[in-house]
C-alpha cells in the first residue's frame, strides 16, 4: 500500500473542507476551493517530489465522484422545468450558437498554436462543464487530463472578465446574463451568477446542464464537421 498516495488523498479532503470554510468567510475568486486547493496540493507535491501518478493512485476516487455529480444535475432541470418550457426556444438557440462558436474558436486557436490532434480535440471539448467535457473528450479521442485543465481555465477566465463583458453588452435581463455566464464559464460562471442574483444563478445552472447534455449527444458530430469543413 502506497502511504504517500493515501496521505495525498487525505490532505486533499482536509484542504477542501478548510478552504471551503475560508471561502465562505472571504469570497474572493483566488480563495475558491477549485483554485486554492489545487494550488496547495501542487505546492505540496513539488515540495516533497510526489508524482502525478502517485497522487492519482488513491485520489482517483475524487474524479469518480464526478459521475454521481453529473446525475445530480437532473435535479435543477426538474425543479425549474417551467422556466425551460417558458424559454425553450431562446435557451436552445443560445446553447447551440454558444457551443458551435466555442468549438470553432477553439479549433482556430489550436491551429494558431499548431497543437497536435489530441490537444486540439481536448481544447474543442472544453466548452462545457468538467463532467460532460470528460465524457465528450473520451468519445472523440482527446485527453481527459487536458480537457479538465482547459475547462478550468475557461471557467476562471469567464468569471474574471464576465462582469466587464456583460456591462459592455448592456444586457439588462437577468435571464440573458445568467445564460451567458452558465454557457461560457460553466460551474465557475454558475457560482458567479448566484452571487450576482438568484435568478441569474438558476438560469446559469440550467444553461450549463443543458449545454453539457447537448454536447455529449451531438458534440462529436459537431467537432468532426468543424474539422472537416475548416
Amino acid at each position: 500500500m502506497n502511504n504517500i498516495a493515501i496521505i495525498c488523498f487525505v490532505l486533499t479532503l482536509i484542504a477542501y473542507v478548510l478552504v471551503k470554510k475560508l471561502y465562505k468567510k472571504y469570497p474572493y475568486m483566488l480563495l475558491s476551493p477549485a483554485l486554492f486547493v489545487p494550488f496547495l496540493m501542487i505546492v505540496f507535491m513539488m515540495s516533497f517530489q510526489v508524482s502525478y501518478e502517485t497522487y492519482m493512485e488513491k485520489s482517483q476516487w475524487i474524479m469518480w465522484m464526478l459521475g454521481p455529480a453529473t446525475v445530480a444535475f437532473a435535479i435543477p432541470i426538474y425543479e425549474y422545468r417551467q422556466v425551460i418550457r417558458s424559454h425553450l426556444i431562446s435557451m436552445s438557440l443560445g446553447i447551440i450558437l454558444g457551443m458551435v462558436s466555442g468549438v470553432v474558436s477553439a479549433f482556430y486557436l489550436a491551429q494558431f498554436f499548431s497543437f497536435n490532434q489530441e490537444t486540439t480535440y481536448s481544447l474543442m471539448a472544453r466548452s462545457i462543464s468538467t463532467p460532460f467535457a470528460m465524457e465528450l473528450t473520451q468519445n472523440i479521442g482527446g485527453s481527459v487530463e487536458l480537457v479538465i485543465l482547459f475547462t478550468m481555465i475557461t471557467g476562471i477566465a469567464g468569471v474574471a472578465i464576465g462582469d466587464v463583458v456583460l456591462a459592455g453588452l448592456k444586457l439588462h435581463s437577468k435571464f440573458a446574463q445568467g445564460a451567458a455566464l452558465g454557457n461560457s464559464a460553466h460551474g465557475f460562471g454558475t457560482s458567479k451568477a448566484f452571487i450576482r442574483h438568484k435568478e441569474e444563478g438558476v438560469v446559469a445552472c440550467l444553461s450549463m446542464v443543458l449545454a453539457g447534455v447537448f454536447m455529449v449527444l451531438f458534440g462529436p458530430q459537431i467537432i468532426h464537421l468543424v474539422i472537416w469543413f475548416l
